[in-house]
């Protein structure tokens, strides 16, 4: 975790990336952890917060890949909610929430205030791709094989523990459409083998 934390300003935008199963939250709450715990004031935000409304998530088919790589998260109201709010010079009036995913309703919380020197640190899938990437002070990419997040999906939502199942084929090959578009590991500041929830290995940069 030092070689994450010893590059974490005051004030910086953090993304935890990584598919479906790699540890994401987990992660980002450890972190937080430790940035809390060396006198830092953070703001969590999860990007599940922000997905479209199931008629939009699915208009190109439960099963589709292309449907959960381009459908899935609300990417304006994330901008508008967050992410313009932490912006160098933004009012940092943000939204913490904008869909509750149970009962599919949009959401307007009331305006919350962070702090000048708060921390805004983001967890969520594809945070990497092209609308997004600018967006970070600094970014993890999680790594962890998708026979692994399978596993973990499997015991965390009682899906199919095999990645070539064909109820798991909309997720990984959603994954595959964002590397193949947008090299996330090639665009994180560090990369980490996450394969191991307890202890993550760096894999890029290299350790010195």
């Amino acid at each position: 975790m030092k070689v994450i934390l010893d590059h974490i300003a005051a004030g910086a935008r953090v993304a935890i990336d990584g598919p479906d199963g790699a540890g994401k939250t987990v992660f980002a709450d450890r972190l937080a952890e430790s940035l809390r715990a060396r006198g830092d004031v953070v703001v969590r935000i999860s990007l599940d917060d922000f997905h479209h409304v199931r008629e939009i998530r699915y208009r190109r088919g439960r099963d589709s890949p292309e449907g959960f790589w381009l459908d899935s998260f609300n990417y304006a109201r994330f901008r508008t909610d967050v992410l313009t709010p932490f912006a160098p010079g933004g009012s940092r009036h943000y939204r913490p929430a904008a869909h509750d995913l149970t009962t599919d309703a949009v959401l307007t919380p009331p305006l919350q205030t962070a702090t000048p020197e708060a921390i805004l640190l983001v967890d969520g899938l594809f945070l990497h791709r092209d609308e997004l990437a600018g967006a970070w002070d600094f970014s993890v990419f999680l790594e962890v094989p998708f026979t692994e997040t399978a596993r973990r999906m499997s015991l965390r939502d009682g899906c199919a523990p095999d990645p070539s199942d064909p109820s798991l084929r909309r997720y990984v090959q959603a994954q595959r459409l964002y590397f193949a578009a947008c090299s996330p590991q090639s665009r994180a500041t560090v990369v980490l083998d996450n394969a191991d929830y307890n202890a993550p290995k760096v894999i890029r940069p290299e350790p010195r």
